[in-house]
């Protein structure tokens, strides 16, 4: 069932979402080639605690680290390790939070380095299609048109839209109803309505949709190898319009990349 929030309890996700925006902005100022994952893992951990809250993703259903990290082929749910991220690397960094009993979630997939531009277009097209998707979280729209919106912008381009991993809803678990998915047909789905909180996460690959799970019961990878590229926003509905809770500037800020993509979907509440 799905649980409609207030605006009250949005103001607290949206504490939430943002300090998970500032844990990925933190990091971007460290991301680079030679450091390790673990090292990165970290410094999130760290920060998240040091501002109150505590890392959602530790723990949860055994999952022994604070970030999920993902690299190149690894679609999501990677282990941090002590491997050294290389030049022309990319890297999926997927961190949760709770605050005051809500939860964030948020990702952004970075590069390291010079990217190859077949790949630096994989990651362009899959942060669009999260936008395209954000814009259909209208009051009296349905979830398959957010579905639909990012599948059809992927899969003109020739990618791969997973469709075993969806987005979710998001409360005070991390994980509520509804689900979102990334492929779907318009007009089909629960109804959108006012204080519907959601993540939305594109999971998008070069090549084939086709994935494989691991045996660690967590990793995800491309089934070609080829690499994936995973992007992720809380949204909220308010009046009728789709509201982000989280946001990308404190990224774009240490990477000094200038956007106003966000600026249709703010609003100070």
């Amino acid at each position: 069932m799905i649980q409609l929030k207030t605006i009250g309890e949005l103001r607290l996700m949206k504490e939430s979402a943002r300090l998970v925006s500032r844990t990925l902005g933190m990091l971007a100022k460290e991301i680079k080639p030679g450091i390790t994952t673990l090292y990165l893992d970290k410094l999130a951990h760290d920060f998240i605690k040091d501002h109150g809250a505590e890392p959602a993703f530790l723990g949860y259903g055994g999952f022994p680290n604070s970030l999920c990290i993902s690299p190149n082929e690894q679609v999501v749910h990677g282990f941090p390790n002590k491997d050294e991220i290389k030049e022309g690397d990319i890297l999926s960094v997927d961190c949760g939070a709770i605050l005051n009993g809500y939860v964030g979630d948020h990702a952004y997939t970075f590069e390291i380095g010079e990217v190859n531009p077949t790949t630096k277009k994989l990651l362009k097209v899959a942060k669009e299609s999260l936008y395209k998707g954000i814009e259909q979280c209208i009051r009296g729209k349905r979830i398959g048109d957010i579905s639909h919106a990012i599948q059809s912008h992927c899969e003109k381009e020739g990618y791969g839209v997973v469709k075993e991993l969806v987005g979710h809803g998001l409360g005070k678990k991390m994980h509520e109803d509804p689900q979102v998915p990334n492929y779907g047909k318009q007009g089909s789905g629960k109804v959108i309505k006012d204080g519907l909180a959601i993540a939305i996460e594109p999971m998008i690959n070069l090549g084939t949709e086709k994935v494989k799970f691991h045996n660690d019961g967590w990793t995800v990878t491309t089934l070609d190898n080829q690499p994936s590229a995973h992007f992720e926003h809380d949204v909220c509905v308010i009046n009728g319009k789709p509201v982000l809770l989280s946001t990308f500037d404190y990224v774009y800020e240490a990477l000094g990349i200038v956007s106003d993509e966000e600026k249709p979907f703010q609003l100070d509440f």
